[in-house]
C-alpha cells in the first residue's frame, strides 16, 4: 500500500534487567497492570488524516494498518466538509483498541501524525457484533441522540454558521437580476428612413416594390431578403419621405388579398 509505513512494533520487555529485590516476606514484588481508561471503548476516533487522501484509500489504509492489534470490525471515513480528515476505526475488543491507541499515537500516515482518542460511544459495528441483543434499542438511542444535538452541538453550530457566511458573501458578490429587455412594439419605433415590410406576397419582386414606393419622393433603396421572402427594407434619402410612404402604404393589398405591414425599421 502506497506511503503506508508498517505500524511500530509493541514494546517489549527489556533483556537483562534484574527482578527488583525480594520483599522482607521472600515474595517478588508484582506491578500493578496499567488501569483501564474511564472513557475506553471499542471504537477509536481519529483526526488530523491527510484530506487530500480520497476516502475509500484512506480507509482501507487505516484497516491495513490496524489490523495487526486484532479483529477490525469497522472503518467509517467521510468526504464531507464537517468530516474531512477524520475517522472511526471499531476493534472486535478493547483490548485491542486500547494497545493500538497506545502504539499509533502520531504515527504519521500520508505523512500527517494521527491524533487518536476513544470515540465517546460504541459503534453501531461493535454493538451488533458484542451485544446484538440490544442493537436496535442502541440505534433508537444514537438516533434520538442526533436529532436532539442538530441544533445544539458546537461543532454543527460552527459548521451552519460557516456554510452561512460564505451563502451570504455569495449573495452579496452575485450581481443583481437584470431587468428583463422589454421590447417596443414595432407600431411606437422613432422615425427612420429605412421602413421595414412584412407580410409581403412570396412571389413579390423588387422592380414590383420599386414602381410601389417610387411613387413617393426621394426612394433610394429597396432589399429584399432571400432566405425570407416575406420581408423587405425599403430606404428614402430623409425620414419625413420614409414617413409619408408609410402612412400611404400601411396595410396595402399588393396581391388583392394580404395586407402588407409597414413599420420604421429598428434603429
Amino acid at each position: 500500500m502506497a506511503d503506508v509505513v508498517a505500524a511500530p512494533p509493541a514494546i517489549e520487555p527489556m533483556q537483562g534487567v534484574e527482578a527488583s529485590a525480594p520483599t522482607t516476606s521472600g515474595t517478588p514484588e508484582v506491578a500493578a497492570p496499567p488501569a483501564e481508561p474511564d472513557n475506553a471503548c471499542e471504537t477509536l476516533y481519529i483526526q488530523n488524516l491527510n484530506e487530500k487522501i480520497k476516502t475509500d484509500v484512506l480507509k482501507a489504509s487505516l484497516k491495513g494498518l490496524f489490523k495487526s492489534y486484532g479483529e477490525v470490525l469497522d472503518v467509517v471515513a467521510h468526504s464531507n466538509l464537517r468530516m474531512r480528515g477524520q475517522a472511526f476505526v471499531s476493534f472486535a475488543s478493547k483490548d485491542s483498541a486500547q494497545r493500538a491507541l497506545k502504539d499509533v499515537q502520531r504515527f504519521p500516515l500520508y505523512s500527517k501524525p494521527m491524533q487518536i482518542s476513544f470515540a465517546r460511544t460504541r459503534s453501531d459495528a461493535v454493538v451488533k457484533k458484542v451485544d446484538g441483543d440490544n442493537y436496535e434499542s442502541h440505534k433508537a438511542r444514537r438516533d434520538d441522540h442526533k436529532k436532539t444535538t442538530r441544533y445544539t452541538n458546537p461543532l454543527k453550530q460552527k459548521f451552519r454558521a460557516k456554510r452561512m457566511a460564505a451563502e451570504i458573501d455569495g449573495a452579496a458578490a452575485a450581481p443583481a437580476p437584470k431587468r428583463p429587455n422589454v421590447q417596443m412594439p414595432d407600431e411606437y419605433l422613432p422615425p427612420n428612413k429605412i421602413l421595414f415590410l412584412q407580410n409581403l406576397p412570396e412571389s413579390v419582386t423588387k422592380d414590383q416594390l420599386m414602381a410601389l414606393f417610387s411613387q413617393y419622393p426621394n426612394l433610394h433603396e429597396v432589399r429584399l431578403i432571400p432566405t425570407k421572402k416575406d420581408i423587405a427594407f425599403v430606404e428614402f434619402i430623409d425620414e419625413g419621405s420614409a414617413g409619408v410612404a408609410k402612412d400611404a402604404l400601411h396595410n396595402y393589398k399588393l396581391d388583392g388579398e394580404n395586407k402588407i405591414k409597414i413599420t420604421f425599421a429598428r434603429k
